[in-house]
């Protein structure tokens, strides 16, 4: 499989100029660098330097073929030569829109005569232009920096094979059995701070649970939950099923402290824990992404919890999660004596 081609350097373009000045023919400047000679050629025809009034400052200059290129991709971003266009995808990567769903919705809307591929939009937001304003923070990854999905390192150790969701017993899909959980985190806007909510719902009786954290790290989040769910009788707390997020890899900690099983979904394939994914648009309502969470009273998310497990449910026969949750308890209570 061929290499994909790799932009030169500033430092390969500095020794360039370097082997230049020595007269050296371009074939032995391009083994030199480990180039291909059509790559040396091409350079040197896109970034020589021609100046009519000053011919004395003709010639390869290596700073200046670094800003004639980057120039160059600069003017080729569809994004950047078409201002609204850009600014009507930045607004909707606010809105927790992914490039996918924002490339596929431009196609659909008739004012918008340009279209893109999400490819352009992801370039975009890792280009320079985007990391001066920090639009990767509304991705739904939140990587800092993009890499190939061949160079990204493997979380196999972290999340095995054995505790994937595919292996999760049929009872539990079924929603046949009861005391399995799926948690997730809502995240909120990074200038109200660090602070986040985590929804914890019971798949059977779709019995939710939320409480905040102060920042994302695993340790605390893991024992938060524990100090929480801990208290319920074992057949209550048999498993719990989390997405790869990194505030997630302390599962352990929850196997040994609850005794509980813990199942993970595929890579980026947060729909598998639907129930919990549901939920938190429902919570959304009340908590949109630009609440301040640390000027919000414990009463009042205890108040919303209260009121999503009083809502009567079509798919609990209109009862309500809280109801159906205390009946489930009651059967546990002759297992536990």
């Amino acid at each position: 499989m061929p290499c994909p081609f790799v932009h030169l350097s500033l430092e390969e373009r500095r020794q360039l100029a370097r082997l230049r000045e020595q007269k050296i023919a371009v074939a032995e400047i391009a083994r030199r660098l480990g180039r291909h000679r059509s790559t040396i050629y091409r350079e040197l025809k896109r970034n020589w330097w021609h100046d009519a009034e000053v011919p004395q400052a003709e010639g390869y200059w290596p700073m200046t073929a670094q800003q004639l290129t980057d120039g160059r991709r600069r003017s080729s971003c569809k994004l950047l030569r078409h201002p609204q266009l850009c600014a009507a995808v930045i607004e909707r990567l606010k809105d927790g829109w992914s490039p996918e769903q924002i490339a596929g919705r431009l196609k659909l809307e008739p004012g918008h005569v340009l279209q893109l591929c999400h490819e352009t939009i992801y370039r975009f937001v890792y280009s320079k232009d985007g990391q001066s304003q920090e639009l990767a923070r509304y991705l739904p990854e939140r990587r800092r920096t993009r890499k190939s999905r061949h160079a990204r390192k493997p979380r196999s150790l972290v999340f095995p094979e054995t505790s994937r969701i595919h292996h999760r017993p049929e009872a539990v899909n079924a929603r046949a059995e009861f005391g399995h959980w799926e948690a997730d985190l809502m995240i909120f806007r990074k200038e109200h701070g660090p602070a986040n909510v985590a929804t914890v719902v019971e798949r059977k009786s779709r019995f939710t649970v939320l409480f905040r954290n102060n920042d994302r790290r695993s340790k605390p989040l893991m024992g938060r939950l524990i100090d929480l769910l801990a208290p319920l009788p074992q057949p209550a707390r048999q498993s719990f099923t989390f997405d790869r997020g990194l505030e997630f890899v302390s599962w352990r900690e929850l196997e040994a402290g609850m005794g509980a099983k813990a199942w993970f979904c595929d890579p980026q394939a947060p729909w598998q824990k639907g129930s919990v994914e549901n939920m938190n648009r429902r919570v959304r309502r009340y908590l949109p992404a630009d609440t301040i969470l640390l000027a919000l009273a414990d009463r009042s998310l205890r108040s919303i919890c209260e009121r999503l497990n009083a809502t009567p449910r079509k798919c609990l026969g209109w009862r309500t999660p809280a109801e159906v949750f205390r009946q489930e308890l009651l059967a546990c209570e002759p297992w536990s004596g």
